[in-house]
């Protein structure tokens, strides 16, 4: 396994507390990990199967890190032969195409700078990135919607110099035509053209629930960071199959489809579909005997729902989530169907796995865990004192010992903002919670959506959680409405469930459902019906936008 010569001293632990005491990495001088973990795997493990790719189409592909090494060698040529150099910004909206691959590994090679999206932006979204990130190509799957957005912003993107497909289209640079004319021959660069640690390797736009997306920049140390989140969270197997469901488009994607996986030797299987079925994604978890597996809690709602006796899925030994926050009924409707105790885990696009559930430790159903080795977490209030426990406050990072491995490297071109996260010596996620007495941490919600009521602070997912266990309700989001004589009261906006229909009389026993099966002042006094709730273009509820509505009426 690769990751132990980055790991200094052991790297197995019989339980947390020794993982967290003792983990540390080695980063060594210009590490590059296309050149030192991919081609290194070509050189001494030529025939070790790194990506499996599928798709809804019959398509399948089996690459070996050989085959990776030779694609993205052509790929950083044709790159080179495109006017690409070290430092140049390259947007990849990709989906799940096996191209993605290629792309980020031939332009981690070249030292350009990677920035990965997603194929639901529209023109006014891609106008804002191309300029914020000076972006000079953009490479897009063969997606006629998609391709037609981003050539009505090209008249307003003017750095963009080359548009690039992985089929055809008119105007466009063709991959499939020219990639098979590329030599497979590329020397690492040396010298000034060769890359060190802290040059900039992927630049990620956040999905905020509110205002432009900031631009979170990573250097090239950042796969490093990813061994805790593969090895000791993950559980990845040597020689087995990760699956995370992520869209290349976003960062949860190298958390779980290239970094840490192949450091610690589990191969990658990449389900390119258009639509999210079901019952078609634990049938190729079947096929392919998946070992491990990677899925935000709102996919495994839809999974328990499955008859999983129609299924073997007996490969599977280890399942994790995040993205949001667990809801304890998921979390035990999973257990029961398949033995597994399914690990949760918190982090943002700016850091790595942050807080996680490990060997050694039991889970509790929506509970985020204990601090990932590397990084010292702390509650604070608003004053910034460390709170107490069961207090809740917001969680924010300790750097007085130093910066977590894997911990961005600020927002590009944005020294205010940069200086706001880092104010006072930590790093504010910006996000609530608090912490029990076994030392485990509890999710509460954004600093911007909390509920003051009566004097109570109310978190909205706490709320969203008991009504979620209503089979009625489908999706809902929680936010709270201004009030004279409480300053604010709560309210539920909800999208039934098939089989449902709203009424007055639904919503009477939803209030009185919350009533039973939480703190009275928790309940919901408003409550409305939706067809759909304001999302972000990664799926987050926009509670933002919902509170704004409610101020207009």
């Amino acid at each position: 396994m690769m990751f132990k010569k980055y790991v200094k001293g052991n790297s197995d632990y019989n339980n947390y507390q020794e993982l967290k005491d003792n983990f540390s990495i080695a980063i060594p001088e210009n590490f590059n990990f296309a050149y030192d973990v991919v081609d290194e795997y070509a050189r001494t493990e030529p025939n070790r199967t790194a990506l499996v790719w599928c798709d809804d189409n019959g398509g399948e592909r089996v690459f070996s890190f050989q085959d990776l090494k030779t694609a993205s060698n052509k790929t950083a040529n044709f790159l080179l032969s495109k006017g690409i150099k070290k430092g140049d910004a390259v947007m990849l909206i990709l989906r799940r195409r096996y191209e993605f691959w290629y792309f980020l590994l031939a332009l981690h090679k070249i030292g350009a700078i990677a920035v990965p999206a997603t194929n639901l932006l529209l023109k006014s979204d891609i106008e804002y990135r191309t300029n914020a990130a000076a972006i000079k190509m953009i490479v897009s799957l063969e997606d006629k919607d998609l391709q037609r957005q981003i050539d009505l912003a090209l008249p307003n993107s003017p750095t963009v110099k080359t548009l690039v497909t992985t089929g055809h289209r008119d105007g466009w640079v063709s991959f499939a035509d020219e990639y098979p004319n590329q030599s497979d021959n590329f020397t690492r660069p040396q010298g000034d053209g060769a890359t060190a640690n802290e040059d900039i390797m992927l630049l990620y736009f956040t999905s905020g629930t509110s205002g432009y997306p900031k631009m979170v920049q990573h250097n090239f140390t950042y796969p490093l960071g990813h061994i805790v989140t593969a090895r000791y969270w993950q559980k990845v197997v040597d020689g087995g199959l990760h699956l995370t469901l992520a869209e290349t488009g976003w960062a949860k994607a190298v958390w779980g489809k290239i970094y840490g996986q192949w450091l610690a030797g589990s191969a990658v299987f990449a389900y390119d579909m258009v639509t999210f079925v079901p019952g078609r994604l634990l049938e190729k978890m079947e096929r392919y005997k998946v070992t491990t597996f990677c899925a935000p809690p709102t996919v495994y709602r839809y999974l328990v729902r499955q008859d999983f006796t129609k299924y073997d899925l007996s490969s599977l030994v280890h399942c994790t989530t995040a993205g949001e926050a667990l809801n304890g009924e998921i979390y035990n409707k999973f257990l029961e169907k398949t033995g597994i105790k399914m690990k949760e885990g918190y982090g943002q696009t700016e850091l790595t796995l942050t807080i996680g559930n490990f060997d050694g430790m039991e889970p509790k159903p929506g509970s985020m865990g204990k601090p990932a080795p590397g990084y010292i977490i702390d509650i604070v209030d608003s004053e910034g004192s460390s709170c107490k426990p069961e207090e809740v406050g917001e969680i924010v990072i300790r750097l007085d010992k130093g910066r977590p491995f894997g911990m961005f490297a600020g927002y590009y071109k944005d020294e205010q903002r940069t200086q706001e996260a880092f104010m006072g010596g930590l790093y504010h996620t910006g996000d609530m919670a608090y912490q029990d007495e076994d030392g485990y941490f509890w999710f509460v919600g954004r600093i911007d959506d909390m509920i003051k009521s009566a004097g109570f602070r109310i978190s909205p997912f706490e709320v969203e959680s008991t009504l979620m266990q209503h089979p009625a309700v489908l999706e809902c989001a929680v936010t709270g409405v201004a009030d004279d004589a409480r300053n604010q009261v709560v309210k539920a906006t909800i999208v039934v469930a098939p089989g449902y229909e709203e009424s007055q009389q639904l919503s009477q026993e939803l209030q009185e459902f919350a009533k039973t099966e939480s703190a009275l002042y928790k309940a919901p006094r408003i409550i409305e019906f939706v067809k759909e709730l304001p999302k972000t273009i990664s799926g987050k509820i926009r509670h933002v936008a919902i509170r704004n509505q409610d101020k207009r009426k």
